[in-house]
């Protein structure tokens, strides 16, 4: 089978099944009514109310669902598990079709799946806790806990079991950090997560994952790596049939159980493209992903600008997307931007990728 079959076959499969499956999940959580009790939110940082994203928001976040990231990852494991059954009853012919393999997808399968357990298991808090927001959800610092978890856990299996220790630099160049390595990746992996408060305006997030997940499924295909440039297309393919019910008005949230799975899970690909594919997949990321930096940095820099200048702000509300939409710009002219400031990203991502090695 060629490797651009390998590829196609996982996206375009993983679509049909979101498809397919979108009806029944949706039925299910508007019948459970699996939204927050009283929309609005505090801030996870600061512990109060959000008073700017309230008025935004705070009336929509009581009547959609919210756990539409189950799509992505359930439709990505049935198709994964699908293929890979097909390829174990006719090896000869569909072998290509199995993309689970031990050095490049076993690791973000896995985390795919602890991300979404435990994304889940706080969107049911939320849904369950009651009228006080404060009741509803795990706290930032339990997140953060278990992602940092899985981060040692990573980590661990590339020094221990892949013997990674060093990060590649542009041509040809690479920085040697030994056990150190372990910690680079923890900090890789809790920084990408905390871009997952991306998800915030119908549409955005799928968008912005799709463009990061299409541009390491290119890198990973272009080293040779097909088995994880399935597993990406794949990915892709989920969040298209997801964004397909998404768009204003969205149908449903993606909210944790997606946006944990995905970010945990776009860190790893970026360090699985990196010595062991011979790219910068890490030095990229910053550069792929820049929507999520950006909106880390937005958030840090509306903290500091509050605890030192006297509660002064430097946007009308953080992250960055809402302060769009605070100052006027209508949510779905921020999401198509945010699209074409992804896509934009994503090439630079790629070409750098590319052309520095």
């Amino acid at each position: 089978m060629s490797p651009i079959l390998q590829v196609i076959i996982p996206a375009v499969s993983a679509f049909v099944v979101g498809i397919l499956l979108t009806p029944t999940i949706s039925d299910f959580l508007y019948s459970k009514k699996m939204w927050k009790k009283t929309g609005g939110k505090k801030s996870a940082l600061m512990g109060f109310d959000a008073t700017e994203f309230n008025k935004l928001h705070q009336e929509n976040e009581g009547k959609v669902p919210r756990m539409g990231g189950i799509i992505i990852w359930l439709s990505t494991i049935l198709v994964t598990l699908i293929l890979w059954f097909i390829a174990k009853v006719n090896p000869q012919d569909l072998a290509g079709l199995d993309y689970i393999t031990r050095s490049q997808t076993w690791i973000p399968f896995a985390a795919l799946i602890i991300g979404a357990i435990v994304g889940l298991v706080d969107d049911l808090m939320e849904v369950r806790g009651g009228t006080d927001n404060k009741a509803g959800g795990l706290s930032l610092r339990k997140r953060l806990f278990v992602v940092g978890l899985v981060g040692v856990g990573v980590s661990w299996w590339f020094y221990a079991k892949l013997g990674i220790m060093s990060i590649n630099l542009p041509f040809d160049a690479s920085l040697f950090l030994g056990p150190w390595i372990a910690l680079v990746f923890i900090l890789i992996i809790c920084a990408t997560y905390a871009g997952g408060v991306i998800d915030g305006i119908d549409g955005l997030s799928g968008g912005v994952f799709a463009s990061a997940f299409g541009a390491y499924g290119l890198i990973a295909f272009s080293l040779e790596q097909y088995s994880l440039a399935a597993f990406c297309a794949a990915l892709v393919g989920s969040i298209l049939a997801f964004l397909w019910f998404n768009i204003p008005p969205a149908r449903f949230y993606m909210t944790e159980t997606g946006s944990m799975a995905l970010t945990i899970v776009l860190a790893i690909v970026a360090i699985l493209t990196d010595t062991l594919g011979g790219s910068i997949g890490i030095l990229v990321l910053p550069v792929i992903a820049l929507p999520l930096v950006l909106t880390v940095i937005s958030n840090i820099v509306q903290v500091l600008s509050k605890k030192f200048r006297n509660g002064k702000k430097v946007f009308k509300i953080a992250p960055l997307h809402h302060h769009f939409e605070a100052t006027g710009w209508p949510s779905y002219k921020v999401t198509m931007r945010y699209w074409i400031f992804s896509m934009i990203s994503s090439a630079t991502g790629v070409m750098l990728a590319l052309t520095l090695i």
